[in-house]
């Protein structure tokens, strides 16, 4: 399989991955991440925010947006899912890791806030960089 070469073909596999997963689970995934929704997916009970990490997050930090960090702090059947190595595409090699109930709560005493900018880079501004430091 090859390997993902964008952050949202990343995402969608992620999240197709976990998808399938709840369904195993007999739990009825919807996909939100469109429609305004603190989270990505709502599989009753549970509201999930889908983290696909192109290698490992292992030690690393994971990024939330305010509204998730409100609905973690909140709502008890709020869930992160990690997806790690799903960059190299195979869900076959995709790995798991779910923080959730009293596991996340501590975790959300230590949250930091970090603020900055971001800036847009279209796909046609990113091709059309000079390769190099000559060009």
């Amino acid at each position: 399989m090859a390997e993902l070469l964008s952050n949202r073909a990343v995402e969608d596999a992620a999240i197709e991955w976990i998808m399938s997963l709840e369904r195993a689970a007999r739990r009825k995934p919807r996909d939100v991440r469109y429609s305004r929704a603190t989270a990505d997916i709502e599989s009753p009970p549970r509201t999930i925010a889908v983290k696909a990490i192109g290698k490992s997050a292992r030690g690393a930090d994971l990024p939330l947006e305010l509204p998730q960090l409100a609905a973690a702090r909140e709502n008890p059947n709020f869930y992160l899912y990690v997806v790690d190595n799903a960059r190299q595409g195979d869900p076959a090699h995709f790995q798991l890791r779910v923080l959730g109930g009293e596991q996340l709560q501590r975790l959300l005493v230590r949250v930091k806030e970090q603020r900055f900018y971001a800036l847009p880079w279209p796909v046609a501004e990113y091709d059309s960089c000079p390769l190099g430091l000559d060009s």
